[in-house]
């Protein structure tokens, strides 16, 4: 990459895409930010707000909001991969998510695109549990799932921004699928029992029903498109078809993902999960 090519960070304020563009300023390579909150703003849904944070740019980072399992996402990815190119860029990294049907078809799209593509495709990430809904239940002390679902090989966030970025600056990763996941599955148990090892409190785990749980999310205050969201991934994601481990990020970087219970200390350490003070 050379040093005056710009790169856009869509989602540059969220779990991945804030880690990516940190990691791309510290290659000193020129970052744009993509959100509604940046100058200029980027929309989702304002294809208008495309063409002014294309310019310029020679490659893009996206992460889709809320997520690509959600209708209308394919159409979205469409549009944007062809003002893309229209705009000169060249080099294309999609996050994409494992098991889910709508995410493969933005994944053809992107394939299909007549850009050099990579596709990060994440199984759920750690920080779910630290920078996402599911943090009010532990900060409540307990964890609450549905019930009955399967292991998942959670994967860090730093690893993912790591593959993202060589994707983005090296060479040898276009037209490749890097498939990552953490060392290990885990259940919730499993989960609930690393995080009470790590904050030194008991993290209960609550198993409800599963037709009860799009109720138990709007009791605790979910707004209804993220609680629909949410319960779709659970029990349509974690019914078993992602439990296996993957060595997408040794192929990667060459090197083997972060563990969590590695991740589960250093997020008791920040001290996301203390408990609020009265």
């Amino acid at each position: 990459m050379a040093d005056n090519e710009m790169t856009l960070v869509l989602g540059g304020t969220g779990k991945t895409g804030r880690r990516v563009a940190e990691r791309l300023k510290e290659r000193a390579v020129p970052v744009r930010i993509g959100s509604r909150s940046a100058d200029p703003a980027f929309d989702w849904e304002d294809p208008g707000t495309w063409a002014a944070v294309l310019d310029g740019v020679t490659s893009v980072y996206v992460a889709y909001q809320p997520d690509l399992a959600v209708p209308q996402a394919p159409a979205a990815i469409t549009a944007f991969t062809e003002a893309a190119r229209e705009a000169g860029v060249r080099r294309l990294v999609l996050l994409s998510g494992r098991g889910e049907e709508e995410a493969r078809r933005c994944e053809d799209i992107v394939w299909n695109s007549g850009l050099e593509w990579t596709i990060v495709r994440a199984a759920w990430f750690h920080q779910n549990f630290s920078e996402s809904d599911m943090l009010g239940w532990i900060l409540d002390g307990a964890l609450v799932v549905p019930a009955g679902r399967a292991p998942e090989p959670y994967v860090d966030a730093d690893d993912i921004a790591d593959v993202a970025v060589a994707a983005l600056t090296e060479d040898g990763h276009a037209g490749r699928v890097h498939e990552v996941t953490g060392p290990r599955p885990l259940t919730f148990a499993d989960v609930a029992a690393e995080i009470s090892a790590a904050t030194g409190r008991e993290i209960a785990l609550v198993e409800v029903p599963v037709e009860r749980y799009p109720q138990v999310l709007a009791d605790a205050g979910v707004p209804a498109e993220a609680a629909g969201l949410l319960t779709y991934l659970f029990v349509t994601i974690m019914d078993g078809r992602n439990s296996h481990v993957t060595d997408g990020v040794r192929r990667a970087l060459g090197r083997e993902p972060r563990d969590f219970t590695d991740y589960a200390r250093s997020a008791a350490a920040s001290g996301v999960w203390d408990p609020p003070k009265d």
